[in-house]
């Protein structure tokens, strides 16, 4: 197996002559030492051709901690899209653990492929000899594309794997921390906006009721919400309404965001939710859910601002997941790891006293604070 820093970094056809980008400044590179995106402390390519290992291990920041962040299995477009994803998706880590009050830094890891297709023990192994090369600076767990028995085979090569299973020494799903964090993010939002930790009485739409929708639904329900969800699978709407029969569904998520009355959209399936043409059609004034990158692009958070929505940003209330992995290192207890999960309600609160303060966006805030800590443990 062959693990590296350096890799091939041509820029793709379409990069290549990209307007106001000089010849060789183009593509990843260029993505990693000079653009917003980048910043990174180490980019690790990683390739195990018996077993068709190819993946990127990035870990942006390690200021307060080895690099924690799960491992995303997706049949990328190009290398080049992988290791993008890789130095986003670590970026985010570093901000989420650091707001999360963990002493870990970001990091995250792509494997590229079709997990349907392409996972094998063999190539999970492989990968877990990759992590174990070097040597505790990344911890990994589960993301899109890897689940609880996938990490349990990752864990036979190394000590710096999380999100397994409890008869391998691991927590299990997290989905359920994930969204005791969301709900009392949504407490902290309902406080900031109405004067009172509570959503009774208040209607909620749910985007997503997998496992961490279902979850926020029962959570919602017991507090006396009115909730509506939707999600594109039959079997998870019908799952949730066998079991609260006073929560009800619409078609889909653009019937949901224009549902009257609404108080809460609560987005808990993909990315990308908030973009240019759901934003201006929302009726709710607080978004507040599980989905991670929930900004399409940059300038989202100031449209929402500008119509009185209050957005509690996405990587501060669904840090439940990442506090319940990162207790496994240290031998996982549910209650203490659900005592650090309710602190995101004052987490939010403080974001938004930020931002008020400051004349920002929540997210900007949130940046903020995150960086305020990233740069005192710096500092020492």
């Amino acid at each position: 197996m062959g693990v590296t820093t350096v890799t091939d970094v041509r820029p793709s056809s379409a990069e290549q002559y990209a307007p106001g980008v000089p010849p060789g400044d183009a593509g990843v590179l260029h993505t990693l030492f000079r653009s917003e995106q980048g910043g990174h402390e180490q980019v690790v390519l990683c390739q195990d051709r018996a077993s068709g290992l190819k993946a990127v291990i990035a870990l942006h920041n390690t200021a307060l901690g080895p690099a924690l962040g799960g491992t995303r299995f997706h049949a990328y477009a190009s290398e080049e899209e992988a290791v993008r994803d890789a130095l986003n998706l670590s970026r985010g880590m570093s901000y989420k653990n650091a707001l999360a009050g963990l002493d870990h830094g970001g990091g995250k890891a792509v494997i590229i492929g079709d997990p349907e297709t392409v996972k094998t023990e063999e190539l999970l192994l492989a990968y877990g000899r990759a992590v174990a090369s070097l040597g505790g600076r990344y911890v990994t767990a589960c993301d899109v594309g890897t689940y609880v028995a996938d990490m349990d085979v990752v864990a036979r090569t190394n000590k710096w794997t999380t999100g397994r299973s409890p008869e391998n020494g691991g927590a299990g799903d997290s989905s359920v921390l994930t969204a005791y964090g969301v709900f009392q993010g949504m407490r902290a939002s309902a406080q900031h906006l109405w004067g009172d930790p509570t959503l009774r009485g208040r209607k909620i739409g749910v985007a997503g009721v997998g496992k961490v929708g279902y979850h926020l639904v029962g959570h919602l329900v017991e507090d006396g919400a009115e909730v509506v969800v939707t999600d594109v699978r039959d079997a998870s709407v019908e799952r949730v309404l066998a079991e609260y029969p006073q929560v009800t569904a619409v078609a889909d998520t653009d019937a949901l965001i224009r549902t009257p009355g609404l108080d809460v959209y609560a987005p808990c399936a993909l990315g990308g939710a908030l973009n240019d043409v759901s934003v201006p059609a929302l009726t709710a004034t607080v978004v507040c859910g599980a989905a991670n990158n929930q900004l399409a692009h940059t300038g989202i958070e100031k449209d929402l601002a500008d119509r009185g929505i209050l957005y509690a940003p996405d990587y501060v209330v669904n840090a439940g997941g990442v506090i319940q992995v990162a207790d496994e290192l240290h031998g996982f207890d549910f209650d203490r790891c659900k005592a650090k999960a309710a602190k995101i309600f004052d987490t939010t609160l403080a974001i938004f006293a930020r931002a008020k303060t400051d004349g920002i966006p929540p997210v900007a805030a949130a940046d903020r604070l995150a960086e305020q800590r990233m740069a005192e443990a710096r500092r020492g």
